[in-house]
C-alpha cells in the first residue's frame, strides 16, 4: 500500500509557478517601494542620475585623456569644462535666435490667429472680445498667476542645483571610478563580489550604449534639420539645430517642442510656404529616426527590441514625466544587461564539465 504522506501536495509544475509568482511579487513589491523612495528623495536622486548619464557619455573621453598621461583630476576637471563650454553655447547659440525672432514669432501668430478667426470664428466674436475676456481673467486671477510666475521661478533655481549638484558627480565618478568599483566589491560578502562588480559593469555598459546611440542619432537629426533650414534660408538655423540636438536627449517630447520651434522661426521670418516646408523637413527626420535610425542604433547599442523601449518611456513618463522619459530607457538597458550577465552566469554554470577523453590501453 502506498504511503500517502510521501507524495506531495501539489504537482511539481504548480509548486514552481508558485514559487515564480512569489518571486515577481516580491521583486515588484521591492521595485515599488525603491520608486517610491527616489520620488520622495528625487532631489537628490536625480542629479544622481544624471550625474550617471553625463558619465556614460563622457567615461571614453576621460579614459583617452588619462591614457595620454593626463592625471585623472585634470582629465576629469577638463572634461566637465568642456561639457560646460559646449552646453552652454548650444544654450546662448538658441536663447540668441529666439531673441532675434522673437518679435515676428509672436506677431505671425497674431495674424494666423486673426485669419482664423476671420475665417472659422463664430458670429459676434472678434479678437477685441477675446482681448476684453482675456483682460478680465487676467485680472480675475491675477494672484494666481503671480503665485505661479514664483513658483516658476523656485522651480528653475531648483532646476540649477541640481544641474550644479550631477556636474560636480559627474567630476568625482569620472575621477574616482576605480576606486568606487573596489569600494563595491567591498561592500558584498565574499565570493560575490566579483558577481556584482559583473552586474555593476554590465549595467554601465548598457548605459553607456543608449548614451552613444543617442548622441549619433541626435547628431544626425541636428545636422539634417540645419541642413534643411539652411537650404530654406531660415534665420538662427545652428541654433535651431542646436535646440534640436540638445532635445534629442529627452524622447518625443524633445524633438516636438524643437521642431515646432523650427516651424515657427520659419514662420515668423520666411512665410507659411516656407513653414510648410521646414515642417516637411521636421517630419521627414523624425520618419528617418523613427523608422530607420532608432531601431538600427539603439537595438544594437543598447540591445533591446524597439517595442520594450516604447513601453519603457511610457512607463517611465507615467512615473516621473520628462525626468522618467529621460531615464527610461537606460534603467531598462541596466535592468537588462544585469539580467543577461546573471543568464550567462547560470548558463555556464549548469553546464556539464566538458568529459576528458578516453586514455589509450597499454598493453
Amino acid at each position: 500500500m502506498q504511503d500517502s504522506s510521501s507524495s506531495p501536495l501539489l504537482p511539481e509544475a504548480v509548486r514552481r509557478f508558485a514559487a515564480w509568482c512569489a518571486v515577481i511579487l516580491l521583486a515588484s513589491g521591492v521595485g515599488y517601494v525603491g520608486v517610491l523612495l527616489c520620488v520622495q528623495f528625487r532631489a537628490a536622486v536625480i542629479p544622481v542620475l544624471l550625474a550617471l548619464l553625463g558619465t556614460a557619455l563622457l567615461r571614453p573621453l576621460h579614459r583617452r585623456m588619462v591614457r595620454a598621461g593626463v592625471q585623472r583630476s585634470l582629465s576629469a576637471g577638463l572634461t566637465c569644462v568642456a561639457v560646460v563650454a559646449v552646453v552652454g553655447g548650444a544654450v546662448y547659440i538658441v536663447v540668441s535666435a529666439l531673441i532675434d525672432s522673437g518679435d515676428q514669432i509672436i506677431a505671425s501668430l497674431r495674424t494666423a490667429a486673426k485669419g482664423l478667426s476671420e475665417h472659422f470664428g463664430a458670429a459676434g466674436t472678434s479678437l477685441d472680445d477675446i482681448a476684453a475676456n482675456a483682460r478680465g481673467l487676467l485680472s480675475k486671477f491675477g494672484g494666481t498667476a503671480a503665485s505661479g510666475v514664483i513658483s516658476g521661478v523656485s522651480v528653475v533655481g531648483q532646476a540649477l542645483a541640481m544641474a550644479v549638484l550631477a556636474l560636480l558627480l559627474v567630476f568625482f565618478f569620472l575621477r574616482d571610478s576605480d576606486r568606487a568599483a573596489e569600494a563595491l566589491r567591498g561592500l558584498v560578502p565574499r565570493g560575490s563580489g566579483d558577481v556584482v562588480l559583473a552586474m555593476a559593469r554590465r549595467a554601465f555598459e548598457a548605459v553607456e550604449g543608449f548614451m552613444r546611440g543617442t548622441t549619433f542619432i541626435a547628431f544626425i537629426d541636428a545636422l539634417c534639420i540645419t541642413i534643411g533650414l539652411l537650404v530654406l534660408d531660415v534665420p538662427g538655423a545652428v541654433g535651431l539645430g542646436a535646440l534640436v540636438f540638445v532635445g534629442a536627449y529627452i524622447p518625443y517630447l524633445g524633438a516636438f517642442i524643437s521642431g515646432a520651434v523650427a516651424v515657427l522661426v520659419a514662420l515668423a521670418d520666411r512665410g507659411f510656404l516656407i513653414a510648410l516646408w521646414a515642417l516637411g523637413v521636421v517630419l521627414a527626420v523624425q520618419l528617418l529616426e523613427g523608422h530607420v535610425l532608432q531601431p538600427m542604433i539603439q537595438s544594437r547599442t543598447v540591445q533591446m527590441h524597439p517595442a520594450v523601449i516604447m513601453i519603457a518611456i511610457t512607463a517611465g513618463a507615467s512615473v516621473a514625466g520628462i525626468v522618467g522619459m529621460l531615464m527610461a530607457v537606460p534603467v531598462t538597458a541596466a535592468f537588462v544587461g544585469v539580467v543577461d550577465e546573471l543568464r550567462q552566469r547560470h548558463t555556464a554554470s549548469a553546464e556539464p564539465p566538458a568529459k576528458s577523453p578516453p586514455e589509450p590501453e597499454t598493453s
